[in-house]
């Protein structure tokens, strides 16, 4: 059974820091409680159009997969990060070509 702590007073925000950056918040879960935030305009808008997505099944060749994890290792992003933005940028090219 683990030992519940209790989570110290803080002089600063720095002192806040290096005690967060030495310890567990695992640890202190329980002792937590929630807070409202307020996110800026601009990261709500992302966070609302990423929960729109869908999940789709597509079929590519080995040497595709293999290589956009090559070029997403390079990026050091995960290569369904790289593929998406691959067909965002091909579909807005497609779609200027249009206009």
């Amino acid at each position: 059974m683990r030992e519940e702590k209790a989570i110290p007073e803080f002089k600063s925000e720095q002192e806040m820091a290096e005690f967060w950056d030495t310890h567990s918040v695992a640890d202190y879960w329980d002792l937590l409680e929630p807070d409202e935030i307020e996110l800026a305009p601009e990261l709500a808008a992302k966070i609302r159009e990423r929960s729109k997505t869908k999940r789709v099944t597509l079929r590519l060749r080995v040497s595709q997969i293999e290589a956009a994890k090559r070029i997403a290792k390079e990026k050091d992003i995960p290569y369904q990060t790289l593929l998406r933005s691959w067909i965002a940028e091909a579909i807005r090219r497609e779609q200027e070509k249009r206009a």
